[in-house]
């Protein structure tokens, strides 16, 4: 039997992946290599993504080695102490206007400045993860649920503007990723309030998707990979749903 060999995605393309050592923005960094990108990693020790001078200097450094960009990825995380666990009623309007202004702001600075590279070339895909709490109610998450709305809707206000220019703007949804240490962290600051095991909130996780497994890093990552690419060309000014039938479209 003679098998076809398969094509790279996004071969000569240039990615770069902000929050690269994270659990998602790591899995997407080999994703995108594996399928033939040139990746540049963007940790928080590399470039602050909410210092807008540090973004633009780094992409800079990255037009004048690699000569383009085509995409851009922001998986970028927060600490999630004192920002979930508390309920809304005692909740300081500091804590929960953190997770608004960083996860958006970081969002828009990286996309914001990617798109002006891309502009010239009238091609790119921008790109960002947000959770099924942008479109479920979930208790003890302050602005997390908010932040993760606020993305969807300039994922979807960036692809209107930019999509007439060639720049697509895409997401991805996932649902809680049961073996990344911020869904643990997560757990650690609601079991108080909810009294529920790690091993009970791992079970109901896992059980709200319909094949009732938990999603993997590397299953986002490979979605990841095709929407960046061009055979995902159609796709723009949305958020895919990852939640595996957890969250009804």
């Amino acid at each position: 039997m003679m098998l076809e060999n398969r094509d790279m995605m996004l071969e000569n393309k240039v990615a770069v992946v902000y929050g690269a050592r994270g659990a998602i923005g790591g899995a997407v960094a080999r994703a995108f290599t594996r399928e033939g990108a040139r990746v540049y990693g963007a940790s928080r020790e590399d470039v602050d993504a909410l210092d807008e001078a540090a973004i633009d200097r780094h992409l800079d450094a990255v037009m004048a080695e690699a000569g383009r960009i085509d995409i851009s990825f922001n998986a970028i995380g927060l600490p999630e102490v004192e920002l979930v666990g508390s309920a809304l009623t005692e909740m300081s309007p500091a804590m929960f206007e953190r997770p608004i202004a960083a996860y958006v702001t970081s969002y828009f600075l990286t996309a914001r400045l990617a798109a002006r590279r891309m502009l010239a070339q009238r091609s790119g895909v921008i790109m960002t993860v947000t959770a099924l709490t942008s479109r479920q109610g979930t208790p003890l998450n302050g602005g997390y649920g908010a932040s993760q709305a606020a993305k969807e809707a300039l994922t979807r206000d960036l692809s209107a503007e930019l999509a007439p220019h060639g720049i697509r703007v895409v997401g991805l949804r996932a649902h809680a990723l049961p073996d990344s240490g911020t869904i643990a962290e997560v757990h650690a600051l609601k079991a108080n309030a909810t009294g529920q095991s790690w091993e009970q909130f791992r079970d109901r996780l896992i059980g709200s998707t319909h094949p009732r497994r938990a999603l993997r890093a590397e299953e986002v990552a490979d979605v990841a990979a095709f929407l960046a690419s061009d055979r995902a060309a159609p796709l723009t000014g949305t958020a895919v749903n990852l939640s595996m039938g957890a969250l009804a479209d």
